[in-house]
């Protein structure tokens, strides 16, 4: 070697002790450093790091928990270059293609190097609902075998629906782009069958990749299995990459296909199963000791792509410990609200119903049907964007439930077409339309806005064009997208509920039962891309599920964080367990997919917990107004020191005993449906930490409203404030009777107790201060809310008047942070990890969240 190499390639394990390989390359090509060094340092890097893994007794090769061997494209390569420019004619955007090239740089590096020796990776990738995963995977199966990886498995769904669909993306990106560095063994239209001679596909003559794409069906993957294990000789040296699209589906505690997958890489010297997945519940929960799919060696996380339509996007979430309130977003109005009596016109109710039933055409699916047709033409009338229009409607899993709306629908649109020759009829799609495109501009979306005058002439060739299409597993009528532009109305379950892209997506209308995250996170095909009409999106569904789904997207949020403290911490899948937010009504998955799970403990050290939830009728209200007036006589009598600033509306009683708090926690009334208020977790730990740590044995109570005027207060006590305003979010996450005002308390009121200018301190800022002032005293404050707040005027739009029958109580309790081990409290639920790996200690701390 050179000496010119040999320097550089000093700098770079140099570079190496900050940055993550594929960096250090780029800084190096930044030096000047010319392409024939730069190949000769990535060809000694990647033989350095097969040497030292092939040692008796390995050595790590990671930096920042970040495998290092492989350093990004190089400029021989021939499948990743090709997907780039595939890529590039389909008009994406170079920043795009660059975060595409990042994440699938960091998931190939995962992977062990094709040439060592043996290896059986297990790795997981989580990614959005219809955001771009099978590009995801596609990419790093081309990096994959441009690094000289021989078989590609690909596990697609099973349905086979989802695995033509998947054959062909692979086809167009991977084979055609070099069609002779590819042999296939399945094709558009079929599914693996045995072949005669496999040393036609793995013998050393055969320089080819082999491309397999198969369902997750026992029969196939018998078949499969048995095949390879008929070619074991010529398959020592056969690096292969297993790719599990929607890899919760029929992967996890299954008795037939889990064994198959299991036996296909044991037939496979040289394996890496990646599994991928926006819903890897079930994924997390399997066992690690035992000999399953656990995903042991790593677990990433995509990228959220540009322009993408989630959960949080959609309907929400709630704030995390450390975040504030205020600047967590609502979700966009595209939420509509279907009232609980019209759930038994659209589904039966139960089984015996199914035989016969017939669908009534309620005001508000006649409505959701009505504003897609209006969307349709309006999107025609933009020219842009997919040239598909699709409405979902998915009410039910029966077959014959989805065939009994096909009749309805016709008649709906034989009705809606004579209605356009009638001045009402035309006025009442005037009124939707006008109605909808007010609560949602489009120009907040960059998009252009369309009157109704302009869609009106596009609206008979919408209707004669629509389609009513029952997509299920006994009809012969499915969609299809390949033979031009598609208007279809789609009722369907679960063919239309996984893994399969519904194209041109704008209204969809939902009141399927669910019971499990996994399965509600996968029913939402209204999740993706909305180029050309990201103000069009609707979704009619019940005020509980709306709810479910705001839940859904704060345990996405909490579980994202956990699985990105692999990639900064040094941490792993066996040492550390990625924690599941429980709820009261939902199970994460299915209970054969959590036997093994174990309940992960949490703490509310430094943690704010307040009521956002809150039921509407006065008995309700009046029992917790009780309770609140008891908890201040109470504090009134047994205070060491009162603060009174009426002039502010504030009221902060200090060192109350904690038997006062635990009195009122006994009598207040938490909403049921709000998990992070369950009084019974917050009295155990309260309790445990005055045995076990002495603290939080004192506590000052506040009151926090607004200066005494027209509109006051009277607690027990004689302590009287003005009522606050918080109103009420539209139609979102509130059963009937039920209001939510999402936020109640701010970063000023959860420092009411403490001295010292507070106002423009940060979260942790506030921790530290409290940390300092009062390190084992607890902080409650109460909120006297006003029956009928009114919203702001720049909230109109997602939030309305409370509109409760007595005035409110709201409750925020703020836990200084434990010094020491802390006691613990049961709301998540986690993978068991194998404790011989760690102290018990260690793992419970872990499992606490102190350490991350």
């Amino acid at each position: 070697m050179t000496d010119e190499f040999n320097d550089n390639y000093e700098t770079f394990v140099a570079l190496l002790d900050r940055f993550p390989p594929v960096e250090a390359v780029k800084r190096l090509e930044a030096f000047g450093v010319s392409q024939e060094v730069m190949q000769q340092i990535r060809e000694r890097h990647e033989a350095d790091t097969v040497r030292i893994r092939e040692l008796e007794e390995p050595q790590s090769v990671v930096l920042g928990n970040r495998d290092t061997w492989y350093t990004g494209p190089q400029p021989g390569d021939k499948c990743w270059p090709a997907i780039a420019e595939l890529l590039r004619k389909d008009d994406w955007q170079e920043p795009a293609i660059r975060s595409l090239d990042d994440s699938s740089t960091r998931i190939t590096s995962l992977l062990n190097h094709p040439k060592e020796r043996a290896f059986a990776t297990k790795g997981l990738v989580v990614g959005y609902v219809q955001s771009g995963k099978t590009t995801s995977f596609t990419s790093v199966m081309a990096k994959a075998a441009d690094r000289g990886y021989k078989l590609f498995i690909v596990l697609a769904g099973i349905h086979n629906g989802l695995r033509r669909q998947t054959q062909a993306r692979l086809v167009q990106q991977l084979v055609e782009p070099n069609p002779s560095k590819w042999s296939q063994l399945t094709g558009l239209d079929k599914d693996f069958t045995p072949l005669q001679n496999p040393a036609a596909y793995f013998g050393s003559s055969n320089k080819t990749h082999v491309l397999c794409v198969v369902k997750k069906n026992a029969t196939v993957l018998r078949k499969l299995s048995r095949w390879l294990a008929s070619a074991s000789e010529y398959l020592k040296d056969c690096p292969a990459l297993i790719i599990d699209d929607e890899a919760d589906q029929a992967t996890v505690a299954t008795k037939s296909i889990n064994p198959l997958i299991l036996s296909i890489m044991e037939s496979l010297p040289k394996s890496a199963y990646v599994g991928y997945t926006a819903s890897p519940f079930a994924n997390l929960l399997i066992d690690p000791s035992s000999q399953d799919l656990y995903p042991e060696h790593f677990v990433v996380n995509l990228p959220k792509p540009k322009g993408h339509f989630g959960t949080e996007v959609l309907f929400g979430r709630y704030a995390l410990d450390g975040e504030d309130p205020n600047e967590v977003d609502d979700g966009h109005d595209m939420i509509r609200s279907v009232p609980d009596d019209d759930v038994s016109c659209v589904r039966p109710t139960s089984r015996d119903e199914v035989e016969g039933f017939e669908p009534v055409i309620t005001d508000t699916l006649r409505c959701a049907v009505e504003y897609f047709w209006l969307v349709t033409a309006a999107r025609r009338v933009r020219g842009t964007g997919n040239p598909h229009n699709t409405m979902l409607i998915h009410t039910s899993v029966n077959t014959s439930v989805h065939n009994s709306f096909k009749a309805p629908l016709l008649h709906l649109r034989k009705r809606v077409a004579q209605s356009l020759m009638d001045h009402a009829g035309i006025a009442g799609l005037r009124r939707l339309w006008e109605e909808e495109t007010a609560r949602v501009p489009a120009e907040e979306f960059g998009e252009k806005p369309v009157p109704f005058d302009e869609l009106l002439p596009v609206l008979p060739a919408v209707l004669d064009d629509c389609r009513i299409i029952m997509d299920n597993s006994s009809s012969e009528d499915r969609l299809d997208y390949e033979n031009g532009p598609v208007v279809a109305i789609a009722v369907g379950g679960n063919t239309l509920s996984r893994g399969l892209t519904l194209e041109g997506l704008s209204v969809s209308y939902f009141v399927r039962a669910v019971s499990a995250y996994d399965t509600l996170l996968q029913m939402g095909r209204w999740f993706g891309f909305r180029n050309g009409y990201a103000d069009l999106p609707r979704i009619w569904m019940t005020d509980e599920l709306a709810e479910w789904f705001r839940h859904l997207a704060t345990v996405e949020t909490e579980m994202r964080r956990d699985i990105d403290v692999y990639l900064t911490e040094s941490e792993d899948p066996l040492t550390f367990a990625v924690r599941l937010r429980t709820h009261p009504s939902l199970r994460v998955t299915a209970a054969a997919k959590m036997r093994d799970a174990v309940t992960a403990a949490s703490s509310y050290s430094g943690r704010r917990v307040q009521t956002h939830y809150f039921h509407t009728d006065a008995a309700w209200l009046r029992r917790n107004a009780e309770a609140a007036d008891k908890l201040i006589e109470a504090s009134v009598a047994t205070s060491v020191r009162a603060d009174e600033c009426p002039e502010d509306g504030r009221y902060v009683f200090r060192d109350v005993p904690h038997e006062t708090v635990l009195d009122f926690l006994k009598s207040y009334r938490f909403h049921e449906d709000s998990p992070e208020n369950d009084a019974d977790l917050i009295i155990g730990y309260i309790r445990k930490r005055v045995t076990q740590a002495g603290s939080l044995g004192r506590w000052n109570i506040a009151v926090v409203g607004n200066p005494v005027g027209e509109r006051d207060y009277a607690f027990g006590g004689d302590v009287t404030v003005g009522r606050i305003t918080r109103a009420r979010l539209r139609s979102k996450g509130a059963k009937a009777g039920t209001a939510d005002i999402k936020t109640l308390m701010s970063r000023r009121d959860a420092a009411v107790d403490l001295s010292g200018e507070t106002s423009r301190l940060n979260e942790t800022a506030i921790k530290k201060l409290r940390t300092a002032q009062s390190p084992d005293t607890g902080l409650l404050v109460l909120y006297p809310i006003d029956k009928d707040s009114e919203p702001h005027p720049s909230k109109e739009k997602s939030r309305e008047a409370l509109g409760a029958e007595e005035h409110v109580i709201g409750v925020g309790l703020v836990f200084p942070e434990a010094v020491g081990k802390d006691s613990t409290v049961e709301k998540y639920i986690s993978a068991k990890l194998p404790v011989g790996l760690m102290e018990e200690e260690d793992v419970l701390s872990l499992l606490e969240g102190e350490d991350a």
